[in-house]
């Protein structure tokens, strides 16, 4: 997460008013640029999950 967060693909947010004390990972703007490769790979998946998929 931290080299996502170097990259500014998400935004840490730390709430320390609560107990305990919760972390949030948030998308950025710029992580918006990654939408259509990752719907692609989630497709390819989709299409070729009985071939990869291993019973191992």
């Amino acid at each position: 997460m931290k080299k996502l967060e170097i990259n500014q693909l998400v935004e840490r947010k730390v709430l320390a008013d609560r107990f305990p004390v919760i972390v949030e990972y948030l998308s950025t703007e710029y992580s918006e640029s990654l939408k259509d490769i990752i719907t692609a790979l989630v497709q390819w998946g989709t299409n070729h999950k009985k071939r990869i998929t291993t019973d191992n």
